[in-house]
């Protein structure tokens, strides 16, 4: 008799681990992306969730959760039950600026668990095809001999765009006016037809204005330069000292809920970076005008944690507040 409790204790008290290992394994992997369908992170999103079910032997499926500017999804994936997989395809918008531009309380490196990093991209600094700015040195040399500043479009205020030109006039004293627009394509439809002077702008927006010639690209603002763009300068390189090493890179990577069990979550990176090392996978990268930049959790970790420091301090010192 007491041996035969002593069973039914020990079977009794596995069945939750039993339970968990079973629903993780056969339940589909859910991949959240904040934002519509369609753009970057939706697009490198769903060539990760269809590699990822292969090597799993798994159905990963991908949920779109738009709104609050990445907020809604990724508050779902902090959010998710321990009992189910679910991921966030993360950016430097979702878990470096909007916790602080939004004041959102959320720490990614505590309320979530880094997985791993995938790729980096950059914005583009773009003008019209007639503009006299020719180059990042031109503009700020131009700049010194005019009274009014120039005008810079964004896609709203508190987007990258608009941060990103906050930082460029803090490093260089180019005098410029922000001009939030509700959109990426009204901003660079007015850029190419001269009502704004110029425009830091995520790339595939402007992609088809800049092949048919209405818009020039005359930076990106990454640390090297773009496959996608392999003749336009980084900022960096523009021969101005304080630029030197000017960096506004879109980093893209995988994060799940902080419940995740740590072995779970190993085995996850190192699915995800064999992932990132293959050839499909990087071609799908470099179509969006991305590059592989692998690393597993605590590298991303340290990324998420110095791209926060960094725009804490754009957003304070520029006042930025999001629309």
């Amino acid at each position: 008799m007491l041996r035969r409790n002593f069973l039914f204790l020990a079977l009794a008290t596995s069945l939750p681990l039993f339970g968990w290992a079973q629903s993780s394994s056969n339940r589909p992997i859910k991949i959240i992306v904040p934002f519509a369908p369609g753009g970057g992170n939706d697009v490198i999103a769903r060539q990760l969730a269809k590699e990822l079910s292969e090597l799993r032997k798994q159905s990963v499926l991908v949920e779109n959760k738009p709104g609050a500017g990445g907020n809604i999804g990724t508050d779902y994936v902090v959010r998710a039950p321990a009992d189910e997989i679910t991921l966030l395809l993360g950016h430097t918008g979702t878990v470096s600026i909007n916790p602080v531009l939004l004041n959102t309380g959320m720490d990614a490196t505590r309320d979530l668990e880094p997985i791993a990093l995938l790729a980096s991209t950059s914005l583009v600094l773009v003008v019209a095809q007639d503009s006299k700015i020719k180059s990042v040195q031109s503009l700020i040399e131009m700049a010194s001999q005019r009274t009014a500043p120039f005008n810079y479009g964004s896609s709203g205020n508190g987007t990258g765009g608009h941060l990103t030109g906050e930082m460029f006039k803090e490093i260089t004293g180019v005098k410029m006016s922000h001009i939030p627009y509700k959109g990426t394509g009204p901003a660079l439809v007015d850029v190419a037809g001269g009502q704004i002077d110029f425009m830091f702008t995520v790339i595939p927006p402007a992609m088809a204005l800049i092949q048919s010639g209405k818009l020039r690209a005359i930076a990106v603002t990454s640390k090297k330069r773009l496959p996608i763009f392999p003749d336009v300068p980084t900022v960096a390189e523009s021969n101005i000292k304080t630029l030197s090493n000017f960096d506004s890179s879109v980093s893209y990577g995988v994060l799940s809920s902080n419940k995740i069990a740590p072995a779970m979550a190993k085995e996850l990176s190192n699915q995800i970076l064999k992932i990132g090392s293959g050839a499909e996978f990087q071609s799908k990268l470099v179509a969006e005008g991305a590059v592989p930049v692998l690393g597993n959790g605590a590298e991303y970790s340290r990324l998420i944690q110095a791209e926060s420091k960094k725009w804490a301090a754009v957003i304070k010192k520029s006042g930025a507040v999001a629309d």
